[in-house]
C-alpha cells in the first residue's frame, strides 16, 4: 500500500479550507493531524499535487523521494503526494502552489508557457532524440538554471525535470496512419497555445481540457480521441473508449516539479541539501520506472482492446518541424535550443 491518502478536496475547496485554518503561505508547510505510514508524524509534510494514478512512475519515484526524506532528516520532513487531480488540475494546483496553499505540483511543461513563453524551447516537436538525452538536458544548470528561476518572483521555482514520455496519437473512430486520417477528428490536447498550433499541423482539431474529463468526453462522443504516452493511456483506462493507438511520436515533453520558492527559502541549509538530492534521485529513479512500465501498460491496454499501428511519420515530421523554427523567437531560447541539440551529438 502506498503511504499516501487520497482526498477529494477540489483546489478551490483547498482554499477555502486552508484559508479557514488561517494557514497563509508563511514558510510554505504544514502539519499533519495523522500519517501515511503508521509511523512518528513529520514536523512539516509537504502536500504534492499530482494527476496520474498510484502506479505511474512519478508518483512512485516521488513517493519513495518522500520517504527518504523522512528519514534524512530523522523524521522532521515529509512529502505526501496526492494523485489522481484529487487537489485539482495541474493548472489549478500551479495556482495553489503560487498562493503558497500548497508546496509543490507535477504539472506538463506546455503550462509553463503561459508564465514565461521562453518554456516553449522544450516543448517542440523533435527536441530530444531519446529519454536519456532529455533527461540529462532539461536537468543540466549550465542549460537550465536561468529558465527555471525565471518565476520566483511569481511564487514558482522548477526543481526538476522529469520524464513525461512520448505523446502519440489515440482516437475512438480509426487508426491513424497519415495526417489525412486525422481530418474532421476533435483530439485533446494540453492546454497551451504551441500544442493547439501543433494539432492544427497534424490535421486534427484540438481540444483543450484537463485530463479528469478527456474519459467522459470521449465516451460521449465530445471528443474523438487524444494524444500522451503509453502508460497513461491505459492507467486512466482511455483504451476502452479509444481502442486505436497509433504511434506519431509527436513530442517528448518533460513534465516539471514545481515549488514555492518560500519553502526552499525557509528549509534549513542541510535540510535543503538533503531535499535537493533526493530530487535528482527521484529523477534517476523515474527514468528507469519507465523503461519498465511500458510493456506492461501496453499489455494493459491491449486486454481492454486496444490495438496499435505505426504511422507514416515522414508525414507528420514534414507538417510539424516548421513549429519549432517559428517558436524559437528569441536569442534566449534558441541558445537554448541549440545546447540540447549539440548534447544529441
Amino acid at each position: 500500500m502506498r503511504r499516501n491518502k487520497v482526498v477529494t478536496f477540489t483546489a478551490a475547496a483547498m482554499v477555502a479550507a486552508f484559508a479557514l485554518v488561517g494557514c497563509a503561505a508563511g514558510d510554505g508547510t504544514s502539519s499533519k493531524g495523522d500519517t501515511k505510514d503508521g509511523g512518528a508524524k513529520a514536523e512539516k509534510t509537504f502536500k504534492l499535487a499530482f494527476n496520474q494514478q498510484p502506479n505511474h512512475p512519478q508518483f512512485i519515484a516521488l513517493d519513495a523521494m518522500g520517504e527518504r526524506l523522512k528519514q534524512r532528516t530523522g523524521g522532521k520532513y515529509d512529502i505526501e503526494v496526492f494523485p489522481n487531480e484529487t487537489l485539482g488540475t495541474q493548472k489549478d494546483t500551479v495556482e495553489l502552489v503560487k498562493a503558497g496553499t500548497i508546496e509543490m505540483s507535477m504539472v506538463a511543461a506546455p503550462l509553463m508557457e503561459s508564465f514565461n513563453k521562453d518554456f516553449i524551447v522544450f516543448n517542440l516537436p523533435f527536441t530530444f532524440d531519446s529519454q536519456e538525452h532529455q533527461r540529462k538536458t532539461t536537468n543540466d544548470p549550465a542549460i537550465v538554471s536561468e529558465l527555471y528561476s525565471s518565476l520566483d518572483s511569481q511564487g514558482l521555482r522548477v526543481l526538476g525535470s522529469f520524464h513525461g514520455g512520448v505523446r502519440n496519437m489515440y482516437t475512438s473512430k480509426k487508426p491513424i496512419n497519415t495526417p489525412a486520417d486525422m481530418k474532421g477528428l476533435k483530439i485533446r490536447v494540453i492546454e497551451s497555445d504551441t500544442n493547439v498550433e501543433m494539432m492544427k499541423l497534424m490535421g486534427g482539431s484540438p481540444a483543450p481540457m484537463g485530463m479528469g474529463e478527456v474519459y467522459t468526453a470521449i465516451q460521449s462522443g465530445v471528443l474523438d480521441g487524444a494524444e500522451n504516452n503509453e502508460l497513461t493511456y491505459a492507467n486512466v483506462k482511455h483504451a476502452e473508449v479509444a481502442k486505436f493507438y497509433s504511434y506519431t511520436r509527436h513530442l517528448m515533453l518533460p513534465d516539471y516539479l514545481l515549488i514555492n520558492p518560500k519553502v526552499l527559502d525557509a528549509m534549513p541549509e542541510d535540510v535543503r541539501k538533503i531535499f535537493l538530492e533526493e530530487i535528482a534521485l527521484a529523477v534517476e529513479e523515474e527514468g528507469q520506472l519507465w523503461g519498465q512500465e511500458i510493456p506492461r501498460s501496453k499489455a494493459l491496454a491491449e486486454k481492454a482492446g486496444a490495438k496499435f499501428n505505426e504511422v507514416d511519420s515522414a508525414a507528420f515530421t514534414s507538417l510539424i518541424a516548421p513549429l519549432t523554427q517559428q517558436k524559437l523567437d528569441n536569442d534566449k531560447i534558441r541558445g537554448i535550443h541549440a545546447k540540447v541539440r549539440a548534447a544529441a551529438k
